[in-house]
């Protein structure tokens, strides 16, 4: 039986499926950071700032809160209030009539997107459909898909006007966007209820048929998916994990599959 198979079979078999999502899946399902779709959308920014792709784009030091603006909101209305994606729908498909749990290092909201239940799903490291106080002042966030649209439709000349600068509701510093950049990170109550039902989660299943789905999670922070993943696997012997990306070498007790995420759920659909 190849891995592919194997992995289905797991699947089939489990009692619980706890995903772990990393930046890989979405370029996978077409949220490309780099290459042909950053030029396609962000010539502009190229030829003036000499950007290169809307990850290092993201912690580029503009001088005025109008540039600043100008890009996270076109950045943002392009990877978080666009269509849900056939891959994320794909997946949820494949885990939807099981006992599931998710927890991501993606921001964009895919998940929430394709029909993934909000209850059963940790977004650890932000969304960008929220701004946050930059001091932070308070644990709160706010949705922003009306204010980012405005600032698009009102952007001339990679500035947005000075009245469409988000300002925090209750001390008026600058809002940033609720993406865990450094310490400000704001983590709301909502933040914590996830993070809880995800231990409670892998309490209830650890000793029970539980694959650990792993898809897309490179090393940038691996020890928030990839190496707790890999340690479930030595405590709990009922555990399984399976492995999805290109680049990622085989070990012991892992079913790592090198292939494009895309051709492997397009398989486990046959």
């Amino acid at each position: 039986m190849n891995q592919v198979k194997e992995a289905k079979k797991l699947l089939d078999e489990a009692d619980a499926v706890l995903i772990g999502a990393a930046a890989g899946l979405s370029t996978a399902a077409g949220l490309d950071y780099a290459g042909q779709r950053f030029q396609q959308h962000f010539s502009d920014y190229i030829e003036k700032y000499g950007m290169t792709d809307m990850y290092s784009a993201g912690f580029y030091p503009f001088q005025t809160l109008e540039e600043k603006w100008a890009y996270w909101s076109r950045h943002v209305l392009l990877n978080r209030y666009g269509e849900s994606l056939p891959l994320y729908q794909d997946l949820y498909n494949l885990v939807k009539d099981k006992e599931y749990f998710v927890m991501t290092t993606n921001v964009d909201g895919q998940f929430e997107k394709a029909g993934f239940d909000r209850e059963r799903l940790f977004e650890i490291q932000g969304n960008y459909g929220e701004f946050q106080c930059s001091v932070p002042c308070h644990q709160e966030v706010y949705s922003n898909e009306e204010a980012i649209k405005k600032m698009v439709k009102a952007s001339q000349n990679l500035k947005i006007p000075s009245e469409l600068i988000p300002y925090c509701p209750r001390c008026q510093a600058p809002m940033n966007m609720h993406l865990r950049i450094d310490s400000t990170f704001v983590e709301t109550t909502l933040w914590h209820q996830e993070q809880e039902a995800l231990q409670k989660f892998v309490e209830r299943y650890e000793d029970k048929k539980l694959v650990l789905l792993e898809l897309g999670v490179g090393y940038n922070t691996p020890t928030i998916i990839k190496y707790p993943f890999e340690r479930m696997t030595i405590y709990f012997p009922n555990v399984n994990l399976i492995r999805l990306n290109i680049e990622d070498k085989p070990k012991k007790g892992i079913i790592t599959i090198n292939q494009d995420i895309k051709e492997v759920l397009a398989a486990w659909k046959e």
